[in-house]
């Protein structure tokens, strides 16, 4: 079994609801057994063009899943709750699902980036995941609290999950 930290937002419609069924989703999938979900948060968006505010919240879980086949849960998880595809870069998602960290792994595959690439610049990111384990660190070692004074985006806590 591998620990994964997914991270789980949308923007479009009924926010709370999405994110709540990804979390559904999750737990429902085969292979993954969720063991935390964080709080939810509304945050800034950043990059991308003006929108809405997003919901925000990580999951821990523990995976019998390769990285890959997470992926594919995770995408079709996406499908299943009504994302499309987009042609905005950072643009309005009804429900957008991250890996962001897989065990201690390092992949940079075109499609699959763990470390998840920009996660360390995402306050949107960093916050739940540190609710979630504030002693995570990084494949290097390298402990995420300390990252936090230079993440972007405003995060206030909405509620429990």
């Amino acid at each position: 079994m591998t620990t994964a930290y997914i991270s789980v937002g949308s923007n479009v419609g009924e926010r709370r609801d999405f994110a709540r069924k990804a979390v559904e989703a999750l737990r429902s999938a085969d292979g993954i057994d969720v063991t935390g979900v964080s709080s939810l948060y509304e945050t800034a968006p950043v990059g991308g063009p003006p929108q809405r505010s997003y919901i925000n919240l990580v999951v821990r879980v523990e995976t019998s899943l390769h990285a890959r086949l997470l992926l594919e849960a995770t995408q079709g998880i996406e499908r299943v709750l009504g994302r499309g595809d987009s042609d905005i870069r950072w643009g309005p998602r009804v429900i957008d699902l991250d890996i962001l960290l897989f065990g201690d792994e390092k992949i940079s595959e075109s499609d699959l980036e763990i470390p998840h690439p920009r996660m360390k610049q995402r306050n949107f990111v960093l916050v739940p995941l540190l609710e979630l384990a504030p002693d995570v660190t990084d494949p290097w070692g390298t402990p995420l609290r300390d990252q936090q004074d230079e993440g972007q985006g405003d995060v206030a806590l909405l509620e429990e999950f």
